[in-house]
């Protein structure tokens, strides 16, 4: 199966990746690098970069629409890891078609999770 997450990381350029400190490795070894958060209230911590009018977050690797990859895809964050791209599991996500769209993309579908490595990425 192809994964066309690896293509696109619109939503990674488009909202904004927040969560509570305690995923942070200020918490846990394991957790969000501290480094590259900022406070965003007395509770919650937020990836540097996606805090604004036009989030692209730090972690974020590549060029959008062609090749990504997370600088800390193993130490992630929950919003991160609970986002899920249109149709992986049979179900729509219009919050992943808004990123993609804002992008340029083609929304994903059904089929796209079962096409050859060069499906249409634009629109």
């Amino acid at each position: 199966m192809i994964n066309p997450c690896l293509d696109c990381g619109a939503c990674c350029a488009f909202f904004r990746a927040s969560f509570y400190w305690t995923e942070s490795d200020l918490a846990t070894a394991a957790g969000v690098p501290a480094e590259l958060t900022e406070k965003l209230n007395d509770f919650r911590l937020v990836m540097q970069g996606t805090n604004g009018p036009s989030p692209y977050c730090i972690a974020l690797q590549g060029k959008i629409g062609e090749s990504v990859s997370c600088a800390i895809y193993e130490r992630r964050a929950s919003v991160c890891r609970d986002f899920q791209p249109a149709w992986l599991n049979g179900e729509p996500n219009e919050r992943c078609d808004r990123a993609r769209n804002q992008w340029g993309l083609v929304p994903l579908t059904p089929e796209t999770w079962h096409l050859p490595d060069n499906f249409p990425k634009a629109a």
